[in-house]
């Protein structure tokens, strides 16, 4: 009789603490920065970097999303704000001649430090991969992939509206 007191007292105890954690999210969506280096990735999620809008884990190989540097067109093109399961993620290109040239991080999730130490090491792999391939064909990063998903589908809308 003891033993089962206990057992459901520390079974008890132990779901009020796990129904307790608060999962990690941000309440900002229009927060911006100006600098060029990366803020912050999602915290080492196995399945999505940067995730789509909706943060679905998965699509761990390359974008599905289409195009690149096919327009003969020139200028800086802002991405579109994606909302990841940890926060929002844009960036902006810059094409020369149809080609993209360049690639600058406006945002990324930064509620923490783990969030900025992901996207430390994420986004400047996703920019040389991006500025390698000339378009939104790129593999995302193992360890970042909400963050990585919502580069890639960021870098898209940019890379559609220079094409426009």
């Amino acid at each position: 009789m003891r033993r089962a007191l206990i057992a459901t007292g520390t079974t008890a105890a132990g779901v009020v603490l796990l129904l307790g954690l608060k999962p990690h999210h941000s309440d900002v969506t229009g927060v911006s920065s100006s600098s060029s280096a990366p803020r912050s990735s999602a915290p080492g999620t196995a399945g999505g970097s940067s995730a789509g809008s909706s943060g679905t884990p998965g699509t761990s190989g390359t974008s599905g999303a289409s195009g690149g540097s096919s327009a003969k067109t020139s200028g800086t093109f802002k991405g579109d704000v994606i909302d990841t399961k940890y926060g929002p993620v844009q960036v902006e290109i810059t094409a020369t001649g149809g080609r993209l040239t360049a690639v600058r991080v406006l945002q990324t999730p930064s509620e923490n430090g783990r969030d900025r130490e992901i996207a430390g090491f994420s986004v400047p792999q996703l920019t040389k991969e991006a500025l390698a391939a000339g378009n939104a064909h790129i593999d995302s990063v193992s360890g970042a992939t909400y963050t990585s998903e919502g580069y890639i589908r960021s870098l898209q809308s940019a890379l559609d509206a220079a094409r426009a």
